[in-house]
């Protein structure tokens, strides 16, 4: 630890779009102290440093006087970066995907065990409110299947990612965090240079996931629905809503003292405290480096769910390869 007077010392690498955003939080958090941000373009660096009141750093710089790192540069560069913070002893946040090869997340894993470092993988969803209300209603259901979709405009930026690494990968996560089974199978199509993808993935115990991912589509979709045998559960992460949809077959006495049976669907909105899911997730992460305990979402979760993103995204390129042949 850097920090002499007690309050945590943080970071920022990487000034992107959700780099910006990782400092503004931090700046607004009254249990840290934003001690600067750093970025390969300098230019980039001091705008973000002069806009929230901070500095521009060096990357030893950055890493020599903080407590906890949020990286959030290309993926990449996600091992060497935060190697670096690890082996100085820096607790990091680093943005999904984890990283680029399977074989140096496990790396950084044991580095960190090594260092006594934590990291936490930034799956912002997990923090979604929505989310945290879904958890406490799924585990009580004879849950049959999870549908997600997460669906968008082209981007006026280029991201060189598939719409299953980038996008669906949320889901990938959410999925695997709900669903305590093994995969039993996996099947995929994707269109477009898989800049849209379908996805379904079959668990062991019976419970089938579908997901859609697309860059391609006019209008911003971001749902998750539970089918189950005692209801059905719609979440909006947009939103941050819950609807719980139930079917209820009372039983009254006619005119004529005949039993019979009504049908009423009735749905519930449970109340869910609506916040912003990056501030929830950083004021986590913050918690987890000042109490030493264990992250939401761990290394390995984030590799796990990288593991099947890829096998998702390679069956969705070679069902698009096929189709082009079949039509040639």
């Amino acid at each position: 630890m850097n920090n002499m007077n007690g309050t945590l010392k943080a970071g920022v690498i990487g000034t992107g779009v959700m780099g910006r955003n990782h400092v503004r939080i931090y700046s607004e958090l009254s249990k840290v102290h934003l001690v600067g941000v750093c970025d390969a373009n300098e230019a980039a660096a001091h705008d973000v440093a002069e806009t929230f009141g901070t500095t521009a750093l060096t990357l030893d710089e950055i890493i020599e006087q903080s407590d906890l790192i949020s990286i959030a540069v290309p993926t990449q560069f996600h091992y060497e970066v935060a190697r670096k913070c690890i082996e100085n002893g820096v607790h990091v946040l680093i943005e999904k995907p984890f990283v680029d090869d399977l074989d140096q997340g496990r790396e950084l894993i044991e580095l960190a065990k090594e260092h006594g470092v934590i990291i936490q993988v930034g799956h912002i969803e997990r923090f979604n409110p929505a989310v945290g209300a879904l958890l406490e209603l799924i585990g009580d259901l004879d849950v049959i299947a999870i549908e997600a979709h997460r669906l968008g405009p082209p981007l006026a930026r280029q991201i060189e990612d598939s719409a299953v690494m980038d996008l669906m990968i949320h889901d990938i996560d959410i999925l695997l965090s709900l669903v305590d089974s093994p995969i039993e199978r996996i099947s995929a199509t994707g269109a477009r240079g898989v800049q849209h993808a379908t996805a379904q993935v079959a668990f062991e115990n019976g419970v089938l996931g579908v997901l859609t991912a697309s860059r391609l589509t006019q209008k911003k979709v971001r749902t998750l629905n539970v089918t189950a045998r005692e209801c059905q559960i719609e979440v909006d992460y947009i939103d941050q809503t819950v609807r719980i949809h139930r079917q209820f077959h009372p039983q009254y006495t006619d005119e004529s003292g005949k039993m019979r049976q009504r049908f009423e669907s009735v749905t519930e909105r449970p109340l869910v405290e609506t916040g912003e899911p990056l501030k929830r997730e950083l004021s986590a992460f913050i918690d987890v480096v000042a109490t030493g305990g264990t992250p939401l979402v761990t290394a390995e979760q984030a590799l796990r769910a990288i593991e099947v993103a890829r096998q998702i995204d390679g069956l969705a390129s070679a069902s698009e390869m096929k189709a082009k042949v079949l039509t040639e």
